[in-house]
C-alpha cells in the first residue's frame, strides 16, 4: 500500500479540490459578514503558514489562539497544523491568570487574538515571556506591524499580505502534535491535552460514521460549540472532510441570532451544548418562528433530562442527538444515532469502554451495573502535557472520573462524577440520581446537587435549581420521595437565576461549592 500520512491538512485540501464551491461563512449578531469557498480558504491558510514560518516558527512550536468561531480562526487551525506547528486553543472565558499560566507552560511563541479580546491580552502578556508575536484576528488590515518592539503586533490581513507565501503542508510523521487544549478545570486545575495528527484524523473518521455525527456534502452545519473547546468537537475537521457547508456564528449565540442564521443559511445540523438550544427554543416560543431546514442538533456537555429533550425536539422541529465526551477523548466518546437512541448512545468504532469498581477491577457483568468508566482508543490521551507520563491502567484504559451504566443494548448513561459523590453518615449519596429525577420536571432548566459539611453526618446534600417560574422547594423534594432513600433527600434547596456553566456546557460544581460556602447562594431549609 502507498504511504499516506494521516495529517489534518488533507481535510482542507480535499474540500478545496472536490467541494471547492462549498462555503464557510462567518456571522456577527446573526447576520453573515463574510463568505469564503473551501478552495479560497485553503489557499489563504497555506499562505498564512508561510507567513508564520517567516516569523521564525519551527515544526513543533506552539501558536496560541484566543478567539471566537470566525474565518480567521478557522484558517489558523490549518495554517498552524498544516505547517507542523501546534495550534494551542485558549478559552477566553478563563481568567487572565489562568490563561497566562497556560501560555507560559506551553511556551507559545505566537498569540493570535480576536480584536475584542485585546484588553484580556494586555493582562496576559506581561506574564508570558515566550511570546514574540501577536496576530490580531477579525480586524481590518493596517499598513505595517503595530509595535516596534517584541512582542511584535500584526493585523492578520497585513501579515498575510506582506509575509504570506506558499508553504509545503504535511511531510512529517502523523504522530507529531497538531493541537493543544486545556481541560475546563471544573474538577481541578486545568490540564493540557496534546492531540496528534493521527488522533485527529482517526477521530474525524469516527465522527463521520453513519450512527455518529454523520455529516454529508448536502448538509449545512452550524458550529455553535466554541472552536477553543476540544477542537470545536472536531467539526472544523469533519466539515471539510465531508464537504459540508459550515456556518460560524462568531460570538453571538443567543436564540434570536441563531434563529436568523439557521433560517437564512438553510442550516440542517447544529452542534452545541444544550444551553444554546434551550435559548433557541425559548426564542422560538416567544416569536412563534419555525426553522423548517433544521433536521437535527447534537448536544453534549451534560446530561439532558428527558423532559427537556422532548421540549427541544418539539420546539426545534428537529431530532436531538445526545452525546458524551471529554477533552481527553478528542472529544467524542459516545453518541446516540441520528434516528434516536437511549442515554448518551454507543461508542463509534475506535473507542472501547469498560466499567470497574473503585479499586479498578473489571465488573462482571458489564451491563446494567453502575461502575467507574474507563476508555481506550486511538484518540484517547495517555497523559497530560508536561504532566503524568502515563495515566492508563494495566489494560491501557484511561479513567474518565465518571460513574456510568451501560444498558443491554450498549447505550451509555453517565451517572455523575465519582468525585461528586457525597459521603453522609459513612454511606454514599449519588447526586446524579437526584439530579435526574428533579431534572425531569418541566420547569427545571438546570439542577445540581452538592455536598455541604455537616457536624453530625460529615456531609449533607443541597439541591440547587435554575427554573423558569419560581417553584415551591417542597414540591421539588416531593419528586424524590419513594424514588431514592429518605436519607438521600436534601433538607435544603437553593434557587439560582443562572446556573454557572463551564465552556464545555457542564455545570461548574467547583464554583457552586465556593459560592455556597461564601454565602453567595442562599438555601432554604425544607422540612
Amino acid at each position: 500500500m502507498q504511504p499516506y500520512g494521516l495529517t489534518v491538512d488533507k481535510f482542507l485540501d480535499h474540500a478545496a479540490k472536490w467541494f471547492n464551491g462549498h462555503e464557510v461563512v462567518e456571522a456577527d449578531g446573526g447576520r453573515v459578514i463574510e463568505r469564503a469557498t473551501y478552495d479560497a480558504l485553503c489557499a489563504r491558510s497555506n499562505r498564512m503558514s508561510g507567513a508564520l514560518a517567516s516569523l521564525g516558527l519551527m515544526q513543533g512550536d506552539r501558536i496560541g489562539t484566543l478567539g471566537w468561531n470566525s474565518l480567521h480562526h478557522f484558517e489558523l487551525y490549518y495554517a498552524a497544523m498544516g505547517a507542523g506547528f501546534v495550534c494551542h486553543t485558549l478559552n477566553p472565558r478563563l481568567t487572565a491568570a489562568q490563561l497566562a499560566a497556560m501560555v507560559d507552560e506551553a511556551e507559545d511563541k505566537v498569540l493570535a487574538v480576536a480584536e475584542d479580546l485585546m484588553p484580556l491580552l494586555r493582562a496576559i502578556l506581561p506574564h508570558c515571556p515566550s511570546v514574540d508575536h501577536v496576530v490580531v484576528m477579525d480586524a481590518a488590515p493596517s499598513p505595517a506591524s503595530l509595535a516596534p518592539q517584541p512582542p511584535l503586533l500584526w493585523r492578520y490581513e497585513t501579515l498575510l499580505e506582506t509575509r504570506g507565501r506558499p508553504f509545503r503542508w504535511g511531510g512529517f510523521d502523523e504522530n507529531e502534535p497538531a493541537g493543544l487544549c486545556y481541560t475546563s478545570g471544573t474538577t481541578g486545575r486545568p490540564k493540557g491535552v496534546v492531540y496528534t495528527h493521527r488522533s485527529n484524523y482517526l477521530h474525524t473518521l469516527r465522527a463521520l460514521q453513519a450512527d455518529a455525527v454523520a455529516l454529508t456534502a448536502r448538509d449545512v452545519l452550524l458550529l455553535a460549540v466554541p472552536m477553543f473547546h476540544a477542537n470545536g468537537w472536531g467539526m472544523p475537521f469533519a466539515a471539510p472532510a465531508a464537504g459540508t457547508r459550515l456556518v460560524l456564528p462568531g460570538r453571538a449565540i443567543d436564540g434570536a441570532s441563531l434563529a436568523r442564521l439557521i433560517r437564512d443559511e438553510g442550516v440542517t445540523v447544529g452542534v452545541g451544548v444544550q444551553t444554546i438550544w434551550l435559548g433557541l427554543a425559548d426564542h422560538l416560543e416567544q416569536s412563534g418562528e419555525s426553522l423548517p431546514s433544521l433536521e437535527r442538533v447534537l448536544i453534549g456537555g451534560s446530561n439532558c433530562p428527558d423532559a427537556l429533550l422532548r421540549r427541544l425536539e418539539a420546539r426545534l422541529g428537529a431530532a436531538v442527538q445526545t452525546s458524551w465526551g471529554m477533552t481527553e477523548l478528542s472529544p467524542i466518546g459516545t453518541i446516540a444515532p441520528p434516528a434516536g437512541g437511549a442515554g448518551a448512545g454507543r461508542p463509534p468504532l475506535g473507542l472501547d469502554l469498560k466499567l470497574t469498581d473503585a479499586a479498578g477491577t473489571r465488573l462482571e457483568p458489564q451491563r446494567g451495573v453502575l461502575g467507574h468508566l474507563k476508555v481506550k482508543g486511538h484518540s484517547v490521551a495517555d497523559g497530560y502535557f508536561r504532566g503524568d507520563a502515563d495515566l492508563l491502567d494495566a489494560e491501557g484504559y484511561f479513567d474518565t472520573g465518571d460513574l456510568a451504566v451501560i444498558d443491554k443494548e450498549g447505550n451509555l448513561t453517565i451517572g455523575g462524577r465519582a468525585k461528586d459523590l457525597i459521603k453522609s453518615g459513612g454511606e454514599w449519596i449519588n447526586p446524579a440520581e437526584i439530579e435526574s429525577i428533579v431534572g425531569a420536571h418541566p420547569a427545571v432548566r438546570h439542577v445540581a446537587v452538592i455536598g455541604r459539611p455537616d457536624v453530625k453526618w460529615g456531609e449533607r446534600p443541597v439541591l440547587i435549581v435554575e427554573t423558569g417560574p419560581k417553584q415551591d422547594p417542597g414540591l421539588l423534594l416531593n419528586l424524590l420521595r419513594g424514588k431514592v432513600a429518605d436519607w438521600w433527600i436534601p433538607a435544603e434547596v437553593a434557587e439560582v437565576a443562572a446556573m454557572p456553566l463551564a465552556a464545555s456546557g457542564k455545570i461548574d460544581k467547583n464554583r457552586l461549592r465556593a459560592d455556597f460556602a461564601e454565602g453567595r447562594i442562599a438555601a432554604t431549609a425544607v422540612r
